[in-house]
């Protein structure tokens, strides 16, 4: 664990000291700034988005990293690693750099470097996976998809872990030698940050529909609800634009405040048809509860669940449900609470093995972006979807098509919000980008055709 501890802040070191770009006259010169942390985040049929940050060498930011160095953001790239015949650039004058390569070809491997004052970007590493692609010499690859078979359908933002009201990000599991990272003094609480900008890159990205799947709260006090609520609304009306489930951050107190603002009629779970897709969204912490164990379904909930998909087996049908049913690969699951109550979980599978038409299951609450599938229903992809409210900072597009569907992760853009995920990412002393990130590119980019496709 030293080790890795001390790998990741020699080749991860990177973040927002004040949380923003340095005013013109502090900026270091454009020679000293260091590119790190390269990450490959996104890669569809078309486009691939690329990140990293540029620090200033020796310098120390607080958190053990350098200081943030504005600088140019340069991306050359082609389909030979010796002929890198394209270029893309992102803003100048910010240390936070993301690059959107559009225009691809499906099903063609890109190969490419990521360059700052002249200098190559160093890729965040990874103990367990490879977060820029695949190296070859000096330049790294990826390949891209084809796209979703059939007709496009719909456009959904899947997200989760908004945590509105939250003011210390990292405190993993209570364990009490956890330090966790706050907001830079003066500047605005970092939930709202990561949710306006959550609302705003999904409109951008073509999303007409946004699922926050539970933890939108750091407690479901009245005043986080109604915030949370207001935020959400600028996206569009609640059951129209947005639609929410209950987390364990949300659950019950003294007054269910999360229930009466989003559910007034009592049931916290439902079904929402769209045209091609049904939606079944669950509530996993439908028990009594401090939040810190296992989710779990009543009784009267899992018995419901398993009758709508009954009732129409072979629709294309997405599920959501703040827990996970069960957490792969993962070093935090010591933590315990961490997934869904395993009798309930292999009920699910069970009927997922029976309904052909349930594609994808999307969870949240390990913050993580992670694909799973499991042997008793081989059919259904689960996948985790890291944080809105701290790093990687983002959320997932889901592109649903007649014939099968795209998952893909996005981190969010403003300014403010990458900031404030780079700032994020020295939780857990810098390891966070190895439980978070997502070791693989198709934990956080899939397509798949559907099963009942003809």
């Amino acid at each position: 664990m030293v080790d890795i501890a001390r790998r990741s802040l020699v080749l991860g070191t990177a973040a927002a000291a004040g949380g923003a770009v340095l005013a013109r006259g502090t900026r270091a010169s454009a020679a000293a700034a260091r590119p790190v942390n390269l990450e490959l985040v996104t890669v569809t049929e078309s486009a691939a988005v690329l990140t990293w940050y540029t620090g200033e060498d020796g310098t120390d930011d607080g958190l053990g990293r350098m200081r943030p160095a504005p600088a140019d953001a340069e991306v050359v790239y082609g389909t030979h690693p010796s002929r890198l015949t394209r270029t893309a650039h992102g803003p100048s004058g910010t240390a936070y750099h993301y690059v959107e390569l559009t225009g691809l070809e499906p099903n063609r491997t890109y190969y490419y470097r990521a360059r700052s004052s002249g200098r190559d970007a160093a890729p965040t590493w990874l103990a367990a996976g490879q977060a820029a692609g695949t190296p070859r010499g000096d330049v790294f690859s990826f390949t891209t998809p084809a796209p979703p078979p059939g007709r496009h359908v719909a456009t959904i933002a899947l997200c989760n872990d908004l945590h509105i009201g939250e003011t210390v990000a990292g405190l993993v599991g209570g364990l009490p030698w956890i330090k966790g990272i706050e907001q830079v003094p003066g500047l605005r609480p970092y939930p709202e940050v990561m949710t306006e900008a959550l609302v705003a890159d999904a409109r951008a990205r073509g999303a007409t529909l946004i699922v926050a799947n539970g933890d939108l709260t750091a407690e479901a006090g009245r005043a986080d609800v109604r915030r949370v609520k207001a935020l959400l609304d600028g996206f569009g009306a609640y059951g129209r634009g947005y639609l929410v489930t209950r987390g364990n951050h949300d659950r019950p107190h003294e007054t269910d405040h999360f229930r009466d603002a989003f559910f007034p009629d009592g049931r916290t779970y439902f079904t929402r048809d769209l045209p091609g897709l049904r939606i079944v969204a669950l509530d996993t912490y439908d028990k009594p509860g401090d939040g810190g164990d296992a989710g779990g379904l009543s009784a009267e909930q899992l018995a419901w669940f398993e009758a709508e998909l009954r009732a129409d087996p072979d629709r294309p049908t997405l599920v959501v449900g703040h827990h996970p049913l069960f957490e792969e690969e993962s070093a935090l699951a010591l933590t315990g609470g961490r997934s869904l109550d395993p009798v309930q979980s292999l009920r699910i599978l069970a009927a997922y093995n029976r309904t052909p038409g349930v594609f994808l299951h999307h969870a949240g609450h390990t913050h993580r972006n992670h694909r799973s599938v499991f042997p008793l229903a081989p059919r259904v992809v689960h996948q985790e979807v890291g944080a809105v409210k701290e790093y990687p900072g983002g959320f997932a597009l889901l592109r649903v098509h007649t014939e099968g569907y795209a998952v893909n992760f996005y981190k969010t853009r403003g300014d403010g919000a990458r900031a404030w995920s780079e700032r994020s990412r020295q939780e857990l002393a810098g390891l966070w980008p190895q439980l978070s990130l997502g070791n693989r590119v198709t934990d956080r980019n899939s397509s798949a055709r559907f099963a009942t496709a003809r």
